[in-house]
């Protein structure tokens, strides 16, 4: 029943946007005009035909035609979001021309209305622009890595680790890359060109199965850190976002565990290891997945267990909403890293201007860069792959490069 509901929405939106288009192409010969018809009313059947089956088989879809998963996924968001912004302009202007129609009936009584189509050609030029770049976000925009470079400064890191470069990773959703390893082996390259001295992982290196993860052990094996590379897992990584057994589950988290080695990865599941440089050390703490409103696994306490409390502590947790709950004035840890958002792979970010939104505001107060409340920072990696839109708009897929300075 929810199937058909979505459906009907979709296709009564469809009636709409076509009849604004129809509004616009008045002026078209008849054969213009029934040429427009045909290319909108193929275009549209096919995608709700593919909305429809998508949903219905998402898991199946995603998992066994991955390809033909991220085509009609792009398209989906390709075409309908700007129709959805196409549609708002066009009601707008409907809503004006009713009001304008009325007054006119009562000050000019007898006299005709000429319709004003002014907002609905500034929808489709808006929806037009909005499509050019959803089309660049799912064919360019989410293989334009860039790094991002951040300083944490505190009175609490030791000066033997002053100077010291965490390269971060995270959110890679492999499996939403399918074979395009030329753009992925370009940024293991841009990380390696940072020279970091460590480099963590925060978490979703699949979407549903380890599986995805299979083509790409190289890869990410070729990623370089002087002294280690550390890794945890996120929500995407326990095989819960499918149809599967208990036992597919274990298999799949089993065989992802040893992934993470055959990359060149230490995961850390609530456990802490100890950094050593120049003779002091720091504490450097991974979690399982703890979430607000999603997995809630990871056991920050065990994990802390025989930390030396007067170390400089790192924490590696995937949802920054763990360290907003369980971090945050509750626990001495000094920087922690997280991933998660996505920053929802869209937004606009002119930092020259102070400008940085995303959607994904309305749902996570921290959702990207670096966050700092007393001694205790926070940086919150954009990431690397993509999911459900499967693209990036205006939010860059991201390697980050923090350096940490002694006060």
């Amino acid at each position: 029943m929810g199937v058909l509901i979505a459906c009907a929405v979709v296709f009564f939106l469809d009636l709409y946007v076509y009849k604004g288009i129809s509004t616009l192409t008045e002026s078209l010969s008849k054969s213009g005009q029934t040429g427009v018809f045909f290319l909108f009313w193929t275009v549209r059947v096919a995608l709700l035909l593919a909305f429809a089956y998508t949903i219905t088989h998402f898991n199946e879809f995603r998992v066994n035609h991955p390809r033909a998963f991220i085509f009609w996924t792009s398209a989906f968001f390709v075409v309908t979001l700007p129709m959805l912004v196409f549609a708002a302009f066009h009601f707008a202007n409907d809503l004006t021309n009713g009001v304008l129609w009325g007054v006119n009936k009562l000050a000019n009584p007898g006299t005709d209305y000429s319709r004003r189509t002014f907002i609905t050609q500034a929808g489709l030029g808006v929806g037009a622009l909005l499509m050019g770049g959803f089309f660049y976000g799912v064919t360019k925009g989410k293989f334009a890595f860039r790094v991002m470079k951040n300083q944490v400064v505190s009175s609490r890191l030791p000066k033997a680790f002053d100077g010291l470069k965490i390269v971060q990773i995270s959110d890679a959703h492999l499996g939403s890359f399918i074979n395009n390893f030329e753009p992925v082996k370009k940024m293991v390259r841009m990380i390696n060109d940072l020279e970091a001295d460590y480099v963590v992982f925060t978490g979703d290196m699949v979407n549903s199965l380890s599986d995805e993860a299979e083509p790409w052990i190289d890869v990410f094996s070729g990623i370089k850190a002087k002294y280690g590379k550390f890794s945890i897992f996120g929500n995407h990584d326990y095989a819960d976002y499918g149809n599967y057994t208990e036992s597919e589950k274990i298999k799949s988290r089993n065989r992802l565990k040893e992934i993470h080695k055959e990359m060149g990865f230490r995961l850390l599941e609530d456990e802490h290891v100890e950094l050593q440089r120049d003779g002091e050390k720091i504490s450097l703490i991974g979690v399982h997945n703890w979430g607000a409103g999603f997995h809630q696994v990871g056991n920050l306490a065990n994990a802390m267990q025989n930390v030396n409390p007067d170390h400089f502590k790192i924490l590696l947790s995937h949802d920054p909403t763990h360290w907003e709950h369980q971090v945050l004035g509750k626990e001495d840890i000094h920087l922690t890293f997280s991933g998660h958002t996505h920053g929802m792979q869209m937004g606009i970010e002119i930092p020259s201007l102070g400008i940085k939104w995303s959607p994904v505001k309305l749902r996570y107060k921290r959702w990207a860069g670096l966050y700092t409340e007393g001694e205790q920072h926070l940086h919150v990696n954009r990431g690397l792959g993509v999911l459900a839109f499967p693209g990036r708009l205006g939010m860059a897929p991201e390697i980050t490069l923090v350096e940490l300075k002694s006060a």
